[in-house]
């Protein structure tokens, strides 16, 4: 084997490696509503396109009231909140009380949704409104929620076009980033993907 500067270090995977490394992914606030009419917000950093079509999913567990809400209510909203909005989303996963319920999400800044029964963070850059799709689960104790975008939105700051240059529009609009585990980051700064000639996805 050809010697390298770091070397490789085995894994154990018969338990979650997911703790042992960093792993890039968004972090997005899903909206659900409660059975008494309430709704909830939790944030999610398993969460993703499903394919180039519109279609959009999150990993949960049926041992949270999102996972329930959305199969019950037959939707889900989601925010992708800014970089100065990370103390918000982290709020969103704030404990419920004794009586079950959730005060915190009442006092965090939301708009209704136009399509879904839901509710948005204030001032993300990035909405999507879903209608549930089909519920995947036996992946270990998770489950993958997935939904067909019905709606979306995006602040103009943050909306490609042909007359910016795309790393411009990420200086104008960073990008929250949710390092697994346990922390973030900001993007300021990107460069084109060097995509062989003729490439086509």
């Amino acid at each position: 084997m050809k010697p390298t500067a770091d070397a490789l270090v085995t894994l154990d995977v018969e338990t979650p490696i997911w703790d042992a490394f960093f792993l890039v992914n968004p972090l997005v606030v899903v909206g659900t509503r409660e059975p008494d009419g309430r709704f909830d917000l939790a944030p999610k950093h398993m969460a993703f396109p499903m394919g180039w079509d519109n279609f959009f999913g999150f990993v949960c567990t049926p041992r949270h009231r999102t996972y329930h809400n959305a199969k019950r209510e037959g939707g889900f909203t989601v925010s992708y909140p800014n970089p100065d909005q990370v103390v918000l989303a982290s709020l969103s996963a704030s404990p419920r009380c004794e009586n079950d319920s959730k005060p915190i999400v009442e006092l965090l800044p939301t708009f209704p949704a136009r399509v879904i029964e839901g509710v948005l963070l204030e001032d993300a850059s990035l909405y999507f409104e879903c209608a549930l799709e089909r519920v995947i689960d036996g992946f270990g104790v998770n489950s993958l929620v997935t939904g067909r975008i019905v709606a979306a939105y995006v602040r103009e700051r943050a909306l490609r076009s042909w007359d910016r240059d795309d790393n411009e529009v990420v200086r104008e609009a960073p990008l929250l980033a949710y390092l697994q585990p346990g922390r973030f980051a900001v993007i300021r700064e990107s460069q084109a993907f060097p995509f062989p000639d003729h490439f086509e996805r």
